[in-house]
């Protein structure tokens, strides 16, 4: 159980303390809830570039580093499709130094010239290192397209082409500030050796005084339901083949969310898990094979990705899985399968509250969701799903109508198998 507090300043910022005397540290985390879904088609990656953007110095804090590093701490930030997430971790001691620097940020960002130059090679840089020169690094570029029609989910948080970063001009990036980096569009997570009236002093102190903005009404397109079974191919640089199969599956609010999360664990959690037993070690057909899903707010995806083993054939590799997929869909699950994996699930959530920086996050996510007090329901949620929830949701979700399946074909394979048949013609 995690205990906590919240509370709202005049200027919409919603503050959320968990009090934690066993450590000497603190954490003051800034979630924004802004991610790659708010962007314009035509002006992708603003998010991702924004979280670059706030480490460029502000009006009174030319390097974010410095300070953070000489109070004992560190920080950093992470972009999804949903939200952008800032967190401080240092000593408790010296936890004003991190109300100072996010909120200083948050006020008066610097609109320099030469910063947003810097910050833009650094994204392109990074886009090119992890999607473009990096084998099977724009999945994400084929595979939101194929599954997403009309959501901003269609592109992926980094953004569709390199091209939107190389001409962002200097207003663009001040309209997405002044749009989305105001208090009423945060929240202030303040976690560890602290209580709340020390964290209510410094919230008012340092952010009260922050003008609220005019956020933007979210407006997102529903995706329609998918009815048919979707394909792309491709032949890239890549040392194997591979395939990632998607199906669409609820948001994260959704009642049967957390069924669909077990029946990932299940496929492919562990060594024990269906696919990489049946497929990966007893039949040999995959070098890989995972499964997971997005998390996303909006409905999101289930994803199973595999790469097949020296000599195995895509379709065949493809065909095993779809076996076992039907497995699922027929054959209930014993009360044993289930619990073991109930378990697991129970043990990861309870590691992953044991770090005050972790519970700081997911609390700051909980409550952009609109109920903080689920982080302490999720346990529950998973123990009340039954065998018969497995089955019912792996008859809906796992259908060949609701897949979009991405094919990666190895361009050095199929030139070597062109010579072999020349050679052998």
């Amino acid at each position: 159980m995690i205990k906590f507090s919240r509370f709202k300043l005049n200027n919409g910022l919603r503050v959320v303390v968990h009090e934690d005397k066993s450590t000497p540290m603190a954490v003051v985390n800034v979630l924004y809830d802004v991610g790659s879904r708010d962007e314009s088609p035509e002006k992708t990656g603003f998010a991702h570039l924004f979280e670059h953007l706030m480490f460029g110095g502000s009006a009174n804090i030319p390097d974010f580093d410095v300070p953070i590093q000489m109070a004992g701490g560190e920080n950093n930030a992470f972009t999804n499709n949903d939200v952008t997430n800032f967190y401080n971790l240092l000593p408790a001691k010296n936890i004003e130094v991190a109300f100072w620097l996010e909120s200083d940020r948050m006020l008066s960002l610097n609109f320099d010239e030469r910063v947003l130059e810097t910050q833009r090679k650094v994204v392109l840089e990074e886009f090119k290192e992890t999607c473009t020169d990096k084998p099977y690094g724009d999945v994400w570029h084929h595979l939101s397209g194929l599954v997403y029609k009309t959501h901003p989910y269609r592109w992926p948080t980094i953004g569709s082409v390199p091209q939107h970063i190389e001409e962002a001009t200097m207003d663009d990036v001040k309209h997405f500030y002044s749009s989305y980096y105001a208090p009423n569009n945060a929240i202030l997570v303040v976690a560890g050796n602290v209580n709340e009236a020390q964290a209510r002093t410094l919230a008012e102190k340092w952010f009260g005084n922050i003008p609220a903005a005019k956020i933007p009404k979210r407006k997102l397109p529903e995706e329609q339901v998918q009815s048919e079974f979707r394909v792309k191919d491709t032949t890239a640089d890549v040392p194997i083949d591979a395939f990632y199969m998607a199906f669409r599956m609820p948001g994260r609010l959704h009642e049967d969310y957390y069924t669909i999360d077990l029946i990932s664990d299940i496929l492919c959690s562990g060594s024990s898990s269906r696919l990489y037993r049946r497929l990966l070690r007893e039949r040999e057909l995959f070098s890989h094979i995972d499964c997971y899903i997005t998390g996303n707010i909006d409905p999101g995806l289930l994803i199973i990705e595999g790469k097949p083993a020296n000599g195995v054939e895509l379709a065949t590799a493809e065909a095993a899985v779809w076996e076992e997929l039907q497995k699922m869909r027929e054959e209930p699950l014993s009360e044993k399968e289930l619990q073991k994996i109930k378990n697991k699930v129970e043990s990861n959530l309870i590691f992953s509250e044991s770090s005050v920086l972790n519970k700081a996050i997911n609390l700051a996510f909980f409550e952009v969701l609109g109920d903080v007090g689920r982080i302490n329901q999720e346990v529950d949620f998973y123990r009340k799903i039954q065998t018969t929830d497995i089955q019912r949701m792996a008859q809906s979700l796992l259908q060949r109508d609701n897949c979009s399946i991405l094919y990666y074909r190895s361009k050095q394979k199929a030139e070597a198998a062109v010579v072999t048949e020349t050679n052998y013609a």
